[in-house]
């Protein structure tokens, strides 16, 4: 693995590929996150609001582009977090996270992150400043 004081702008930082969303995998973080709307963990209540079946949470979605830099903690830390939610994820969808380094100014680091499902669509889309150790 590469450090990141070794990327060059454009380079990308190795993707991570979630499992597929399960419901109860929503129903924990409803449980962690203190969000209960019943349109993350069922299918009746999803569809009595418009949504053709449970969806995800988007903070799920953004709290996992955190892990494509566990690996550089002992480097840095994210510093600003950004993201915008494009899209809808599903039971089942498999999510794979990405980021790609924009921006270097001195010690910090700015990426562009995404989350984006099997049929390719970009489901978040953000930004993280990750701030290197001095």
């Amino acid at each position: 693995m590469k450090s990141l004081m070794e990327l060059q702008i454009g380079e990308s930082l190795e993707a991570v590929q979630l499992e597929p969303v399960s419901r109860i995998s929503l129903i924990k973080y409803a449980g962690a996150s203190g969000d209960y709307n019943p349109i993350h963990t069922i299918d009746e209540e999803a569809k009595r609001a418009g949504l053709p079946g449970v969806i995800a949470h988007g903070m799920w979605t953004m709290g996992h582009l955190a892990k494509l830099f566990t690996p550089y903690y002992d480097e840095g830390f994210i510093q600003d977090y950004s993201v915008r939610f494009r899209d809808m994820v599903f039971l089942n969808d498999v999510i794979t996270l990405q980021a790609t380094l924009k921006e270097l100014n001195g010690n910090k680091m700015n990426f562009l992150v995404k989350a984006v499902n099997q049929h390719g669509k970009e489901v978040v889309k953000g930004n993280v400043l990750f701030h290197m150790y001095e």
